[in-house]
């Protein structure tokens, strides 16, 4: 079995972020982590590897210090990485993107692939989804179970108070919930055998099932109206009382803001 993931490196959030003047992340200054809901996808690839000797490829999309997250996943057990990078790949919104990493993909040979849900930052739920149809694959999104029959893969799929249960024929491509797994941690040894590895990278000329039209900033049918960074608070109203004034006054702040 052959298993294709799919990752990002994604902003570390509690490190802020940064926008260019186009609106777009300036992913380049930013601190940054594999998006959640891929390292769970990653996980369970890597448990299927385990059960039945899959193997695992993860690619990516980014700048070239989105080494680091391939790295990190071969750290983990993968097999191989492919870092996808080109000046004119930047900016790309879903569309572009999941063009682009289908056209990645049809490089290889697969059974399965797997996302993650969605990307914390842009939430959006699209990237996976949307690489299926351009692959002319089915999907199933929101696993929260992963399991094989032969040539089929059951998933247990979230839906509110519920699951669903599917059986598709591979290849197909499945979406993964972070809560799906507990993913592992990289351990010395992989750590070491990761950097002696070696890490694909293919630019815009590798990808040749791919239209310039479906590429980068001017290929992304999605335009930012304004971007801005969190507003922040102010230090708020400060005030000095004994007890009984404090609960007097903070009933009165709740009464004034209809809360009670």
């Amino acid at each position: 079995m052959k298993i294709v993931v799919c990752v990002k490196q994604v902003p570390d959030t509690k490190g802020g972020v940064k926008f260019n003047p186009d609106g777009t992340l300036n992913r380049a200054a930013m601190l940054t982590i594999m998006n959640p809901d891929d390292k769970a996808g990653l996980e369970a690839a890597l448990r299927l590897k385990e059960q039945y000797g899959a193997e695992v490829t993860v690619v990516t999309m980014g700048l070239p210090k989105a080494d680091e997250v391939l790295r990190e996943a071969m750290a983990m057990g993968a097999d191989k990485g492919i870092l996808v990078t080109d000046r004119v790949l930047g900016g790309a919104d879903t569309w572009a993107t999941s063009s682009t990493i289908a056209a990645a993909i049809r490089n290889l040979e697969y059974d399965l692939i797997i996302t993650g849900r969605q990307a914390i930052d842009g939430d959006t739920a699209q990237v996976g989804p949307q690489i299926s149809e351009h692959l002319d694959i089915p999907v199933i999104s929101y696993a929260q179970d992963i399991k094989i029959d032969g040539d089929y893969v059951i998933v247990q799929r979230q839906y509110e108070d519920r699951y669903h249960e599917l059986k598709v024929k591979m290849p197909c491509l499945i979406t993964a919930l972070s809560e799906l797994n507990e993913p592992r941690y990289m351990t010395p040894g992989g750590i070491f055998d990761a950097y002696d590895k070696e890490v694909t990278v293919w630019g815009r000329a590798d990808l040749k099932d791919l239209d310039d039209a479906n590429i980068g900033l001017a290929g992304s049918p999605t335009k930012i109206a304004k971007a801005s960074d969190k507003v922040r608070k102010g230090a708020g109203e400060k005030v000095t009382l004994d007890a009984e004034e404090s609960v007097a006054y903070i009933m009165g702040k709740l009464k004034e803001k209809h809360v009670i």
